[in-house]
């Protein structure tokens, strides 16, 4: 789209201190003239992510090139939000109920916000994080506030507590950073990776605090140094684009097999994605969603088998043919 200048985080890889103290689609063209708008508007996508990766519980996350959000902002007196896209009806629009207004709140950026939803609620692939990222990126260059990127990620992360109940970070990392992040209390770490992923999310609904209410107390000894190695070898494949070193390294045995009791088909669509060419396959986030790492040439026949497999099951689903993306992106005049 010609004119419309981008935004995007910072590439390669770099450590990040602590932050701080302190259902209607829309038509294309309807989406193009907003983004021409001028003056006292900003529209930012943000795109779904994918948070634990198996290995890295609260810790790990990716961007996705698709699905996204998409949020458009206006200031205004007080704080107003409407919803469209998938999933809309579900979504309050009460900003003491809504991601984006408690971002508004944190911000001291009250505005007229409308989202987009390119990505289902309840979903696993951070639905609320890209929503909260969106508009903490769109309201703080609305009103120059001034916050780096890596400054707004826990920002965010307060909009995302609304839904979650938990304020962390692993979604709203990379949806404001893009790659494929490391949240931590010290801070952020992002790898700018590119792997080839394929997100399936059947018709199932899990709510994030229903996931987390199955979590364990504990792990063994054996599990926790099985988990450690797993991480490593899923960091190194992020660092070298391997999708064999970053599938290796999806393998949990602590959280990942409670998380799967919620989802119907878990078992054999697991099975199935390995059988077509993944080299790796979890949950993504909470669920129901499932991720799988695989080869380019595999994306297509990996999907296919995942849907399949839950077909099976008796649930009907969604693949995204993926790969890890950018960002939070600004779109503007």
């Amino acid at each position: 789209m010609a004119g419309i200048g981008l935004v995007l985080s910072g590439v390669g890889v770099r450590p990040v201190p602590p932050p701080v103290p302190g259902a209607k689609r829309w038509a294309f063209g309807s989406f193009l003239l907003a983004l021409l708008k001028p003056g006292g508007m900003l529209t930012v996508r943000a795109p779904a992510t994918s948070a634990n990766l198996g290995s890295g519980f609260d810790v790990f996350g990716v961007a996705l090139s698709r699905p996204a959000d998409v949020v458009r902002v206006e200031k205004a007196d007080r704080t107003t939000i409407s919803v469209t896209g998938a999933g809309s009806q579900y979504i309050p629009e009460d900003p003491e109920k809504n991601t984006v207004g408690a971002v508004a709140e944190a911000l001291d950026a009250p505005a007229h916000i409308q989202i987009d939803k390119g990505i289902r609620p309840a979903s696993g692939l951070g639905s609320s994080a890209a929503s909260a990222a969106a508009a903490a990126v769109a309201l703080d260059e609305l009103y120059d506030r001034g916050h780096s990127r890596e400054e707004l990620v826990p920002i965010a992360a307060k909009g995302e507590a609304v839904v979650s109940g938990d304020a962390h970070d692993d979604n709203v990392a990379p949806a404001i950073l893009g790659g494929f992040t490391i949240a931590t209390d010290d801070g952020v770490t992002c790898v700018d990776a590119d792997v080839p992923l394929v997100a399936c999310l059947p018709d199932i609904v899990v709510s994030t605090r229903d996931a987390r209410r199955v979590v364990p107390d504990g792990a063994k000894v054996s599990q926790l140094v099985e988990t450690v190695g797993n991480a490593a070898t899923l960091t190194t494949g992020m660092h070298r684009n391997d999708p064999n070193l970053v599938g290796a390294g999806m393998y949990d045995s602590v959280v990942t097999p409670s998380r799967a009791e919620l989802i119907d088909g878990y078992d054999d669509v697991r099975d199935a994605a390995f059988e077509a060419g993944a080299t790796g396959v979890t949950i993504s986030g909470a669920g129901p969603a499932v991720i799988a790492a695989c080869h380019e040439g595999d994306r297509r026949a990996v999907g296919s088998a995942m849907l399949d497999a839950f077909a099976d099951a008796g649930a009907e689903a969604r693949v995204y043919t993926t790969r890890i993306g950018d960002g939070a992106t600004v779109y503007r005049d």
